[in-house]
């Protein structure tokens, strides 16, 4: 939200109106009306940045040629699926964007270069150092918290303005720097699976997490609140990413709940909560050994949520569906601009995206408009006008509203498993949670 408005920003909201449209998304129009004359606006954000800035013609404005953003993907690694998803919606956008400034005149293009960070955050920080010197400004992502962090202090220290369309460790909802969040921090997240579990009797909590930023910082989270509801964490196991066996970790798992029922505690009463990517995969490969681990319950994170391959690979679809391996997910405001951006995505890879492509489509929208409004390719510019112009847009993810940090506000999350139709296995929708009420219901 941006506060201290003055005057609205009169050429660029009118623009949104006709791109965006009110309630139903954006819509690319072949005629613009000419936008009002110039005016002076003084602009506060929730970042404390404040200047003031002169808004000319939106056609005209002050760019020419092509204008560079980067986008870092992770197209390979335990990322790699999600990445794939969200460059397609990148690609969308940006054809879509320059449609429409080649119909109301503009002289600018927008051009995107994608690489791949592998999920890695030293490669991020390399890709990020190689864009910069290309000219670029605007990165759309990374994906991964460890990557934003690691390429936090060179982003502030350049002004390079970072949205990431799903990085939400809490950790990193820091107002007044240059990295921006179109996703919900796991301050929501994180009480989910404790509220889910008190809801089904559980009494133990095993916390099985990666070694990364997000992982500890989820998991921090998961502990606090489940303490807060009587719950017992009996451990909280870190495993590394991108591994290729997890036999030991299971076996060590399945010790610690063989001690518990040991001990009386029946197997319905513990919960195993599993915060990886597309680790999970590999983790049940082995899980699936072991009668026990059939018993109790289980738990993901929005890092599974949705998962091609956990849905795929029948030996793990059948485990994920008889355990119920529930994982939630930001709930998406689905619009008609959403339905387009999945079909293209299906068309292009044959499934479903998750709810982060589409945010990464509305970063590239708003980014777009925010250069129309300030006529400038300048970081700056573009986090004075941004704030206000999503309050007008409603793309693909639906309205989005920043906190005073620049992450989204969350309103719900959608629960989702693995369930078997008809002898094949697919991704259902059987669940919400509300954040605001904190209730929990299920389809």
């Amino acid at each position: 939200m941006v506060q201290g408005i003055s005057k609205i920003i009169a050429a660029v909201l009118a623009v949104v109106m006709l791109v965006v449209g009110i309630g139903v998304g954006m819509l690319v129009t072949p005629y613009v009306a000419p936008p009002p004359a110039p005016t002076v606006t003084t602009i506060t954000t929730t970042k404390t940045v404040t200047m003031t800035a002169t808004v000319t013609a939106a056609v005209a404005g002050g760019l020419s040629g092509e204008i560079p953003i980067g986008a870092l993907l992770p197209l390979s690694g335990p990322l790699g699926q999600f990445g794939e998803n969200d460059r397609v919606a990148i690609e969308l956008a940006v054809a879509e964007i320059n449609e429409f400034l080649g119909k109301i005149g503009a002289n600018w293009r927008l051009r995107v270069y994608i690489e791949d960070t592998e999920t890695k955050p030293e490669v991020a920080l390399e890709k990020l150092m190689s864009l910069h010197a290309r000219g670029v400004k605007v990165v759309v992502g990374p994906m991964a918290s460890g990557e934003v962090l690691k390429i936090k202090e060179y982003a502030d220290s350049n002004k390079i303005l970072v949205i990431s369309q799903s990085s939400t460790a809490p950790i990193l909802g820091i107002a007044g720097d240059y990295i921006y969040r179109f996703v919900p921090p796991d301050d929501a997240q994180g009480v989910i699976c404790p509220k889910y579990a008190k809801m089904l009797g559980i009494t133990h909590l095993i916390v099985v997490h990666l070694a990364n930023t997000w992982g500890d910082g989820l998991a921090e989270v998961v502990e606090r609140t489940a303490n807060e509801l009587g719950i017992n964490v009996v451990s909280k196991v870190r495993i590394p990413e991108a591994g290729t066996d997890y036999s030991a970790e299971v076996a060590s798992l399945v010790s610690e709940v063989n001690n518990l029922v040991s001990q009386g505690v029946p197997p319905e009463k513990i919960m195993v909560q599993l915060i990886t990517y597309g680790e999970a995969v590999t983790f049940f490969h082995s899980a699936v050994d072991y009668e026990v681990l059939w018993r109790v319950k289980w738990f993901g994170s929005d890092g599974t949520a949705r998962h091609a391959e956990l849905a795929r690979d029948m030996k793990v679809a059948e485990f994920s569906s008889k355990v119920r391996f529930v994982s939630p997910i930001a709930m998406e405001v689905k619009t008609p601009v959403t339905q387009k951006v999945l079909e293209e995505i299906k068309r292009k890879l044959g499934r479903e995206p998750e709810p982060y492509a589409y945010n990464s489509y509305d970063a590239t929208w708003a980014v777009a408009l925010a250069l129309l409004a300030m006529g400038k390719y300048d970081a700056d510019a573009i986090i004075v006008a941004m704030p206000k112009i999503l309050e007008h847009y409603y793309g693909a993810s639906g309205p989005i509203i920043l906190n005073k940090a620049g992450d989204r506000l969350p309103e719900a999350y959608v629960l989702t498993e693995v369930v078997n139709v008809n002898g094949a296995y697919e991704w259902r929708d059987t669940g919400y949670y509300k954040v605001v009420t904190g209730e929990l219901s299920w389809s």
